[in-house]
């Protein structure tokens, strides 16, 4: 198991749209890995947007990402990032 402590740079933090960023690398790139997410005494598991959504995770905020599978390297470290991100949505 890998362990990544992330920091929220969102300035909206972790919303609808970069929830749905962050599933659709989870789904696509790494099938065969188990993600968690714990901020403050709440853990979910990653696998839904509104899970992901219910931590309110807001800019500023910090949550401690695992990943356990084959590449988990390589996935906490592409997963970790994308919590970093600063989004830059065109509006709608």
């Amino acid at each position: 198991m890998k362990e990544r402590l992330v920091t929220i740079r969102n300035r909206a933090g972790i919303h609808c749209r970069p929830s749905g960023v962050i599933l659709n690398a989870v789904n696509q790139d790494f099938p065969y890995h188990r993600f968690t997410v714990t901020a403050g005494e709440n853990t979910i598991e990653l696998n839904s947007i509104l899970a992901l959504i219910s931590l309110g995770l807001a800019q500023g905020a910090t949550a401690s990402l695992r990943c356990e599978g084959p590449d988990e390297e390589n996935a906490v470290r592409k997963i970790g990032d994308l919590f970093e991100k600063e989004f830059d949505f065109p509006p709608r």
